[in-house]
């Protein structure tokens, strides 16, 4: 964040941001927000939700402030914690465009999208990325096991600042894996309870009373 940032907010709320929140009546709001202060450091709820989390969507932007965006996936638990503040993950290889790695070269400032679907929560992380693509130590040990891709290189994020957005307008969707494994349980339910029918049917009555 430059010098002349006061608050961690500050990062997107710049002063035409601000200028455009007075003019349509919500800088009172957020101004009140961001002296309770959006977070810089990963807290349990954000370390879980990134455990959880196997898709994101990565900004970069050139020199002269050309926007990128690309996705990255991985299994469950593909971004790791490093510290309090950084964040990390074995960036596989690609198409091999390298725009991403190209813009942070002469940028460093980057932005981390990530999106639950199911749950209907965003959360927006602000901060500077770094390649690292000379250590095969640090990649292997951000290497997902098992995981059936090849490693390029390392995504080292420092994070600015993060927020989360309410759920407003955000489509609910499942993702495939998770749709079967509940489909699976549903059927062996099914399965079971047909099963005690047909035991429960297959018994003699009992004699009825006199």
């Amino acid at each position: 964040m430059s010098d002349t940032q006061i608050y961690p907010s500050d990062v997107a709320f710049t002063p035409a941001v601000k200028a455009i929140q007075a003019r349509k009546g919500s800088r009172e709001a957020y101004a009140q927000a961001e002296r309770r202060g959006w977070r810089t450091e990963i807290d349990e709820n954000l370390a879980a939700f990134l455990a959880n989390t196997n898709s994101f969507y990565f900004a970069t932007a050139s020199a002269d402030g050309q926007p990128y965006i690309q996705h990255r996936g991985g299994p469950k638990g593909f971004i790791k914690i490093l510290d309090a503040s950084t964040i990390a993950f074995a960036d596989f290889n690609g198409n091999r465009q390298y725009i991403t790695q190209g813009n942070l070269s002469e940028n460093p400032k980057a932005y981390i999208f990530v999106m639950d679907y199911a749950h209907r929560r965003r959360v927006k992380l602000w901060g500077e990325a770094r390649v690292v693509d000379d250590d095969p130590a640090l990649t292997q040990s951000l290497m997902p096991k098992d995981y059936r891709a090849r490693p390029e290189q390392v995504i080292l994020f420092k994070i600015s600042a993060w927020d989360t957005n309410c759920p407003q307008h955000i489509p609910q969707k499942f993702d495939a894996a998770d749709v079967a494994a509940a489909l699976a349980a549903r059927d062996a339910r099914i399965a079971e309870l047909e099963a005690e029918l047909a035991a429960l049917k297959g018994q003699p009555q009992p004699a009825a009373s006199s």
